[in-house]
């Protein structure tokens, strides 16, 4: 099956999330990530809403590459400017501290419902933090459906 151990190939892969980590949030809204994941994200990164209940990590550099991708569309469509604002609107930039923590802020937190636990995902060129329980939920949809959208891609 697809997503077994050691059947990822990431030789010369620079800035590639994968894997799950579960941490506990501390009582000033702080999270560690992994180590790894640290190292190649530098210092500092931008903290946003996920489509779903997540918060959604960039790695400064694939931010800007979003910002840049979204700038090279014309804004002047009234939807346009609406994904502007929802997504730009709504970031915040994250530095880590000496311990490996970054601040979620508040109202991030609470579109992810995220409480004592945090789920740190990596998704291939960032990372999601979400509450345990519903990570478990979108775990299994997920699971549930990669196959079939790996055929509908033309994968195997």
């Amino acid at each position: 099956m697809w997503g077994e151990k050691g059947k990822i190939p990431c030789v010369g892969v620079d800035r590639m999330f994968f894997g799950e980590h579960v941490y506990k949030l501390d009582d000033k809204g702080r999270v560690p990530l992994p180590p790894k994941f640290r190292r190649d994200m530098r210092d500092s990164v931008v903290l946003t809403k996920g489509s779903e209940k997540c918060i959604r990590v960039y790695p400064l550099a694939e931010w800007k590459r979003l910002a840049d991708e979204l700038a090279s569309k014309a804004v002047t469509s009234a939807s346009q400017r609406k994904l502007n604002r929802a997504i730009f609107g709504t970031a915040y930039s994250a530095v880590f501290d000496k311990q490996g923590r970054m601040a979620l802020p508040l109202p991030l937190r609470l579109h992810a419902e995220i409480g004592e636990s945090v789920v740190v995902v990596g998704v291939n060129q960032s990372v999601e933090l979400w509450n345990e329980d519903l990570w478990k939920a979108e775990k299994a949809a997920a699971e549930e459906q990669a196959e079939k959208i790996l055929e509908d891609m033309g994968g195997s």
